[in-house]
């Protein structure tokens, strides 16, 4: 029988960590929790870790630093990062760091199960390989300017009401104008859409 799957989780919240370990192990991963980046790092020194969950907010070390952390050191882990204060410029910000995924609090079992599932498959992209960028590129050809216009927004880490004041419409319509971005692009989180728009070079 092949060894489990190792899956790092770090979050300051005890009783987070317990259940995130629970169902980590029911679906065959091998849950190692920590309850703080610099705690996680003493020990992931030794090896490459295939996958880390954590909070983004935490005392110390903030799972945004430690996903750039990560990437100064060479270290190439996938992170998944978790938080309860979910905001389109904190996953621009964590998307922007290198994050894999970016998943808000509370979530179901299956969204954080897909995304790291998500994360162990997708390859490093070589530097001279355009491939991602004519994918992602592919996924934004069919929004109109407007539509465009909206995700360039987000992508700035604006709120809804900010964009509709920059281009002189309601924040409903922003609304409606992000419900097609996701639809358009088949992206199923803002985090997803945010991975698209920033290797399309947005």
């Amino acid at each position: 029988m092949p060894d489990k799957t190792v899956i790092h989780v770090i979050d300051d919240d005890a009783a987070m960590r317990d259940s995130l370990a629970f169902l980590l192990d029911v679906n065959g991963f091998q849950p190692e929790v920590f309850e703080s980046s610099n705690a996680f790092l003493a020990k992931a020194t030794n090896s490459v870790p295939a996958c880390v969950v954590s909070d983004i907010r935490m005392p110390g070390m903030s799972g945004i630093e430690l996903v750039r952390k990560l990437k100064s050191d060479g270290i190439p882990c996938p992170v998944i990062l978790m938080t309860g204060h979910g905001d389109v410029a904190l996953a621009v910000d964590a998307m922007k760091a290198g994050a894999a995924d970016f998943i808000e609090k509370p979530f179901d079992d299956a969204v954080l199960l897909g995304a790291i599932r998500s994360a162990l498959e997708a390859r490093p992209v070589a530097q001279g390989d355009n491939s991602a960028r004519k994918e992602a590129e592919a996924r934004l050809a069919e929004l109109s300017p407007r539509e465009r216009d909206v995700l360039q927004g987000l992508v700035a880490g604006k709120i809804n009401k900010v964009i509709a004041h920059e281009l002189s419409i309601s924040p409903r319509t922003v609304e409606v104008y992000r419900a097609n971005l996701m639809a358009k692009t088949g992206a199923r989180s803002v985090s997803e859409l945010m991975r698209i728009a920033l290797a399309a070079g947005l």
